[in-house]
């Protein structure tokens, strides 16, 4: 191997590591494998930014704002509503609708969206049934991946369709991946309702099922507060007496929370931080003081019979919210971002990877699929909704769509339908159904700006020119050589497997769009080493970027709901192994009969 692609290896290998590490931002990834490949001479500089120029990019963002357009004009969340209340209680029934639905919106917008946009009608469907969200919650993402198989409109398919027209190959229509796609959904669908009754945890995890009205207390249950909290009254010598919460200095200086305050009868909860306090106050604490703690602040122990502690009602409620994927709020703490302040809203407490992270959470870092369990005024929690770094879990009411969401959908099924029937390039349909959703006030055009993931965006640009490096200097028929040498004897479809099962892999740990963009010139150049449709075999590819399942960091759809379910690692692997398997049988399937692998 020559020179350059030793530097391409180099690339891609410490690529890898820094995503794999997330040392670094994807999108800052992409740039310095730009920086690299060009400073050394690898590739020109017109082919070191080409991937700014390329289909794809504009395809991917179209989908971005089509996939908000669908959220925002409410269409999307009230076939899911419909969908699940038609499914009953049943657990089977449930699960089994919740895939195929998830699975086909997904064809039509992220997967990630798909999943957010299901998410809280799960919920609330998982508490007024008595099914648990533990049942529940892995189905739905699995279902949005499925999804992601039959369409092109999944980022990681466009990236290897693209990959194929960069090598002068026909890149791939919308509904080529249908044959194959919707056996794997069937398929999948068929193995999680038969397999998870005996795999998914029944875990009693952050929102407990029951029926609605019990809300408030199985929150509390699942959280643990009766078991954390105390109460305290201010006495007439407290330091306390005739200060504001905020100047008393619990919440500074000892990290405790202040649920509610009990004074003459009457409970204030989610108190203000500039409500003054006042003698015979009874302060609800998010855990607990120390002897000598009481008797600096001038407080002794309220007797337990005296009252009852409610931590929600109607007009202060508990409610459970999760960060959402573009989230800017990942890495940085509660204190960090003032969220007290700034929302009016006091978290209690977090469940992170199947446990509560009790006491105080203010300097805990949040993490994406993280549960935040909150308390506060309710037009509070109604502003925290429109917020667009938080998702609520909790299931809306509309009984209809709005009026303008019959527009959504017909912008979406004529720019769909031009790009399937070949009227239009596909990168064109998508860009002219997101410009019809602006001008047509589903969405505004600040609003599109917003929905796009520019990480995304930037990171795929920039990775774009290593997929063109692998090609011209030998690397990626260099692997494909040795690939083909590894499967000797198991002929083409040996190889599709190999070249499945190890995007499948990739995925786990980098990521779809990565391993995409990795291993498609590979396929690319085995199917010429061996005389097959580079198509077929660079639709392994493809599909494999979608059967992540084994691992919550497979896609940030398992993220997404890992918080809600109450999940671990493991959870993961005993459901997701046995649907990889079953999924990596159909695909080859497949590949055989459809594309003559």
């Amino acid at each position: 191997m020559n020179l350059p692609g030793w530097i391409t290896l180099a690339t891609i290998l410490i690529a890898a590591i820094l995503l794999a590490s997330e040392r670094l931002r994807p999108d800052l990834v992409g740039l310095l494998v730009i920086l690299a490949l060009s400073i050394t001479g690898v590739i020109t500089s017109e082919q070191a930014f080409s991937g700014f120029s390329q289909s794809a990019v504009m395809t991917i963002l179209s989908v971005f704002v089509i996939s908000e357009a669908l959220e925002r004009s409410g269409v999307t969340r009230w076939i899911g509503q419909r969908l699940l209340h038609l499914a009953g209680s049943s657990e089977r029934r449930l699960s089994t609708v919740l895939m195929l639905t998830s699975a086909g919106l997904s064809t039509i917008m992220k997967p990630i969206a798909s999943a957010a946009t299901l998410l809280p009608t799960t919920m609330g469907i998982s508490r007024q049934s008595g099914v648990r969200p533990s049942r529940l919650m892995m189905p739905l993402s699995f279902g949005a991946l499925l999804g992601g198989t039959a369409t092109l409109l999944t980022t990681a398919n466009i990236i290897v369709s693209t990959t194929l027209e960069q090598a002068d190959f026909q890149p791939y229509g919308l509904l080529d991946f249908l044959p194959i796609g919707i056996p794997l959904i069937l398929a999948g669908t068929l193995t999680v309702v038969v397999l998870a009754p005996h795999l998914l945890p029944d875990r009693d995890v952050s929102g407990q099922v029951s029926r609605i009205r019990r809300l408030h207390d199985e929150l509390e249950q699942s959280y643990g507060l009766p078991e954390r909290c105390s109460e305290v009254i201010v006495q007439h010598s407290s330091r306390l007496k005739g200060e504001t919460l905020h100047a008393g200095g619990l919440a500074a200086e000892l990290g405790l929370g202040i649920l509610g305050i009990w004074r003459n009868g009457n409970v204030l909860l989610a108190p203000d931080r500039n409500t003054i306090l006042q003698t015979g106050d009874i302060l609800i604490l998010d855990g607990k003081l120390h002897a000598n703690q009481k008797r600096h602040y001038g407080l002794r122990d309220a007797e337990n019979d005296q009252f009852s502690t409610p931590f929600g009602t109607e007009e202060i409620p508990l409610i459970e919210a999760t960060l959402i994927p573009r989230s800017e709020l990942g890495g940085r703490s509660l204190r960090q971002i003032d969220f007290r302040q700034r929302f009016g809203l006091q978290v209690l407490a977090i469940w992170r990877q199947g446990t509560v992270l009790k006491g105080p959470v203010g300097d805990v870092s949040l993490r994406f699929g993280d549960a935040l369990l909150m308390q506060g005024p309710r037009e509070q929690i109604e502003a925290l909704d429109q917020d667009p770094n938080f998702l609520i879990l909790e299931e809306a009411t509309n009984a209809r769509p709005p009026a303008r969401a019959w527009l959504a959908i017909g912008i979406l099924a004529t720019s769909l339908g031009l790009g399937a029937a070949g009227v239009l390039p596909v990168a064109v349909a998508t860009l002219a159904g997101a410009t019809f959703m602006v001008l047509c006030g589903e969405i505004t055009m600040n609003d599109a700006y917003q929905s796009i993931d520019w990480k995304t965006i930037l990171f795929v640009a920039g990775m774009f020119p290593l997929s063109i490096a692998m090609q011209t200097t030998g690397l990626a028929q260099m692997i494909g050589n040795a690939l083909i040498g590894f499967t000797t004897g198991l002929g083409s479809l040996g190889t599709a497997a190999a070249l499945l099962i190890a995007t499948i892999g990739f995925s786990l740990f980098l990521g779809g769009q990565t391993a995409g963009m990795i291993l498609a010139p590979i396929a690319i150049a085995s199917s010429n080493a061996i005389d097959m449709d580079p198509r077929g075999m660079a639709m392994a590819v493809a599909i494999g970027c979608s059967l992540a399942f084994i691992s919550p960091m497979g896609h940030p759809a398992h993220l997404l709901v890992m918080g809600p379910g109450g999940y671990t690692f493991r959870d993961y692997a005993r459901l997701g192994a046995p649907l990889a398997i079953i999924s990596i049988l159909v695909t080859l399937a497949g590949l055989h009969w459809i594309w003559n692998i």
